[in-house]
């Protein structure tokens, strides 16, 4: 027979319905113990707010609801202590908490499950849990982009090749190029503040699926707990994870984000583009061949991207089929979500180490980069343009140009003012100085664009926008 439950009954936690234990390993498959002791701490907080609201409501005396609340507490502290360790006979975190606070005030304890349920109380543990992570994560955004707007202030007139479909396209300030992975990092945050305002709202009181007939006050719950708002239907409340599915496609294109720059620190890294060197922090060395540093940080952030994407499509899986209210398929709703919460917090940690102290940048290795190119290419069709030429007309003599350099084995700046008046009698002599690299970036002053005195401001509203 099993161990006595809450209620009474020889079956675990349920009531006298039930005359046998259950099957061991059912026991064990059913069981969530091992994985929902994570909320511990929101499952104490919900239940003293419920405990003082009953209190309030006259449902229990006050002095009753202040001795739950004491033993409440007392859990709490063993749980600090180490010392509150629920075992598999416990089943679930809200099981464990009222069985041992049973044992510490007597029958007392039985009295706080009043107007509530386990369905609307996991809901509301997992809501308070994930408001709290959301807040983390926004931390830990706001870490990662000042890593990377430092080193863009570092590097405002270093260029950098840009790159459509991975060919050099035309060069820009690298500290733009950082930039636009911040402007991600802001869209990360924005959807994870829009997010934490619909994970915000309060299911406690809706009970298993129906509502209750006990004389609760839901508000009063509500704004001890620091919630907006209310769950207003109770079918929903309890059922509802589409919080879950939002965090979890949020946080997908965070990762989506930091993979896409943990993929151009790899190219970076590497001897064909050189881009960037290593530090000995945030790398590791090869086994067998002593020249390799290898790096780690970056190619474990994008492994780890599919982790992410993984719990987003396991949760919406999961709930394609559900019909209403709570069915026990919601156990799965935790161990995916506990662990995407955990990769994204700590894939934005490692990349904001990766950028405060893993990786310098070659400022030498870049210029020679980008003045070894036809980057400057659409700039020449731009001189053009200037001088009254059709961009078009323009655009196929440059590229007739281009064709020409290349069979020969030059440069565009390396052809004498002559060549450049045979192709055009436009061109002239400053021609040589509107096609130089720096002046090429220099000159893309149209708003959003890679401009020096562009990039300097867009530093300065990033980092006013990132200090708060």
């Amino acid at each position: 027979m099993g161990q006595a439950g809450v209620s009474g009954g020889s079956s675990g936690g349920w009531s006298d319905r039930f005359e046998e234990g259950l099957n061991p390993f059912v026991e064990r498959f059913n069981a969530s113990i091992g994985f929902d002791i994570t909320l511990l701490q929101q499952d104490l907080d919900g239940s003293v707010a419920h405990a003082r609201m009953l209190g309030r409501q006259g449902v229990i005396t006050v002095a009753e609801a202040e001795r739950i609340v004491a033993g409440l507490e007392t859990i709490r502290c063993e749980a600090a202590a180490g010392s509150f360790n629920p075992g598999l006979a416990d089943e679930d975190v809200h099981f464990a908490v009222e069985r041992r606070l049973i044992e510490l005030i007597g029958p007392l304890g039985k009295k706080l499950h009043t107007g509530r349920s386990r369905n609307d109380q996991v809901c509301t543990d997992l809501r308070l849990w994930l408001r709290d992570k959301i807040d983390r994560i926004d931390l830990l955004l706001v870490r990662y982009a000042v890593a990377l707007l430092a080193r863009a202030e570092e590097n405002v007139e270093t260029l950098i090749p840009g790159y459509t479909h991975l060919q050099r396209a035309q060069p820009l300030s690298l500290a733009h190029h950082l930039l636009s992975y911040v402007e991600m990092a802001r869209r990360d945050r924005q959807r994870l503040r829009d997010v934490r305002r619909r994970v915000n709202i309060s299911p406690l009181g809706a009970a298993a699926l129906a509502g209750t007939p006990v004389a609760i006050d839901r508000r009063h719950t509500a704004t001890a707990l620091g919630f907006e708002d209310l769950c207003v239907n109770s079918l929903d409340a309890v059922s509802d994870r589409d919080f879950v599915v939002e965090f979890l496609a949020a946080a997908s294109l965070v990762m989506v984000h930091l993979s896409r720059l943990s993929e151009e620190v790899i190219l970076w890294a590497s001897e064909e583009f050189a881009f960037v060197r290593l530090t000995d922090r945030c790398a590791t060395g090869s086994s067998l061949m002593p020249q390799k540093k290898n790096p780690d940080v970056p190619e474990l952030v994008r492994g780890k991207t599919g982790r992410v994407f993984g719990s987003l499509q396991a949760m919406l899986t999961l709930l394609k089929g559900l019909p209403l209210a709570y069915n026990k398929d919601l156990q799965e709703d935790k161990e995916g979500l506990f662990d995407a919460v955990r990769t994204t917090a700590d894939c934005l940690q490692a990349m904001a180490v990766l950028f405060e102290e893993g990786l310098h940048f070659r400022p030498e290795r870049l210029e020679q980069a980008v003045s070894s190119d036809f980057s400057n290419a659409t700039d020449v069709a731009d001189y053009l343009v200037a001088k009254g030429v059709p961009f078009r007309e323009a655009y196929q003599l440059v590229g007739g140009l281009v064709k020409r350099c290349l069979s020969e084995g030059v440069l565009l700046r390396d052809l004498p003012l002559e060549r450049w008046r045979h192709i055009h009698p436009g061109f002239d002599a400053d021609v040589f100085a509107a096609i130089a690299p720096r002046q090429v970036v220099a000159a893309r002053l149209s708003e959003g664009g890679t401009g020096f005195e562009l990039v300097r401001a867009a530093l300065a509203r990033a980092r006013s926008d990132f200090s708060s």
